[in-house]
């Protein structure tokens, strides 16, 4: 697939850097010389110096020639108009937009992004979508990732077995036996920094990183089995008041009254502005590194600290300072990938990768087949897919044990007519079911293959 791709920041590179390893043809357009220079000099794509709206820099990138135009710069403006400039003079048939400001998100104006108007087929908001993978954490403590399929009836969790873990040292399949009414079903494991598909007779051990697919009412059930049982925090201390930190402080308003939740925020402008828009939330105006400050926000006694600010030191070393003070759990929002190998070590129990999130939305729309929902984890050595099957699907009318599906993936849950089934040997696949799917990335391209609508459909 040939691609362009405005904007060379840390969301741009890390697009470009995943959609070239897998043979897609893309150019990369940005003002700086210093960007371009660098995604020429570590990537195989094409790099274009200029503005990603005008049209001879974006016709100097191929958009003739482009299937996909993904506008990723730092100006919702300049990303707007570069998929309007896209589709009106290059006819590119999908366009991507990475959209911050909310008020263009207002459910007042949802006709904005339109055919007749602004053709925009996606709109991508980190903002809002990072917000909600920090409530999905929060609300499920025991996992250190948490993403919904099937219209949230289906969760995948990743899990760490503590050297506590009720299940190691188990063959899976002996757990199939002990727990017949568990709809939950084992489909990844990282260990010593590897990541493989498991076998029925493998067992898990202490240290080990799970990926569980489960069904929702069953999620907490799921991670007792594992060995987690705490509970949500109630007592949430958020460092910085940015669009994230908004977001999750007033949907935490709109749930449990019992959250008590306070943020800490450095602008005093903008303290004020979040302060008047929330009716609950303690707002505080300073530095989340000032111990007195954190003191203030009653650190001590807050069940968890999530940093939400803009700097990724700040985010470590106030993470790392409210576990000291006393806190009893902290999240951090890091962007720089070299931060995350040593977040464990400082103490900080669960992190959070915007690209990472951005790129799993980037990429349900680069899939081939009918992929609903895409997920990467562990930096893209795996995906986790939702996909709808049709009639010409190989995987349709055959017991899964008969078909040869590849090594490397996995099927958790199947979603067919509301209900979710675990999948076992006997288990087939109808047209029209919703497969959540595990694969490691080199067997992407067959699960693709798998959910392709065939020439036959017509």
């Amino acid at each position: 697939m040939r691609v362009i791709i405005c904007g060379a920041g840390q969301v741009g590179f890390g697009i470009a850097e995943r959609l070239s390893s897998e043979d897609n043809d893309v150019s990369v357009i940005d003002t700086s010389h210093d960007l371009i220079a660098r995604v020429r000099d570590t990537l195989d794509v094409r790099g274009v110096v200029g503005h990603g709206s005008h049209p001879d820099v974006m016709a100097a990138a191929g958009a003739d020639e482009a299937e996909m135009i993904i506008a990723v710069t730092l100006y919702d403006e300049v990303n707007m108009t570069a998929c309007q400039v896209a589709h009106s003079l290059f006819e590119v048939p999908t366009k991507i937009a990475r959209v911050r400001a909310q008020s263009y998100l207002h459910s007042h104006y949802s006709n904005l992004f339109s055919r007749d108007n602004l053709p925009i087929d996606v709109i991508i908001s980190p903002e809002r979508e990072v917000g909600e993978v920090v409530l999905r954490r929060i609300a499920l403590p025991g996992a250190t990732d948490v993403v919904e399929f099937a219209d949230g009836q289906v969760v995948m969790m990743a899990i760490e077995c503590r050297e506590d873990c009720p299940v190691i040292n188990t063959p899976l399949s002996q757990l199939t036996d002990l727990f017949p009414d568990l709809n939950a079903t084992v489909v990844g494991v990282w260990r010593n920094d590897k990541l493989f598909v498991p076998h029925s007779s493998d067992q898990l051990l202490a240290d080990d990183l799970v990926y569980v697919i489960s069904v929702q009412d069953q999620v907490r059930r799921t991670l007792s089995l594992f060995g987690h049982e705490e509970t949500e925090a109630r007592r949430i201390v958020i460092a910085g008041g940015g669009n994230i930190g908004h977001f999750v402080a007033s949907e935490l308003e709109k749930g449990s009254a019992r959250t008590n939740t306070k943020i800490i925020e450095r602008n005093r402008e903008r303290a004020i502005k979040v302060a008047d828009t929330l009716r609950r939330t303690i707002v505080l105006n300073g530095s989340a590194l000032d111990q007195q400050i954190m003191h203030e926000a009653d650190i001590q006694d807050a069940e968890l600290m999530v940093a939400l600010t803009n700097d990724d030191q700040v985010n470590v070393l106030c993470a790392v300072m409210a576990k000291n003070l006393g806190c009893q759990a902290t999240m951090s929002l890091i962007n720089d990938l070299s931060y995350q190998s040593f977040t464990a070590t400082l103490g900080i129990d669960a992190h959070i990768n915007p690209r990472a999130v951005t790129i799993s939305r980037v990429l349900q729309h680069m899939r081939r087949g009918r992929i609903r929902q895409v997920h990467s984890v562990q930096k893209g050595q795996a995906e986790v897919l939702e996909a709808e099957a049709l009639e010409t699907s190989p995987l349709v009318g055959t017991p899964l044990r008969d078909l040869d599906l590849p090594e490397d993936i996995r099927i958790g849950a199947v979603y067919r007519e509301g209900k979710v089934m675990k999948p076992d040997g006997e288990t087939q696949i109808r047209a029209h079911d919703r497969v959540v799917i595990f694969a490691k990335t080199s067997a992407v391209k067959k699960v693709e293959q798998l959910f392709r609508v065939s020439l036959q459909f017509f």
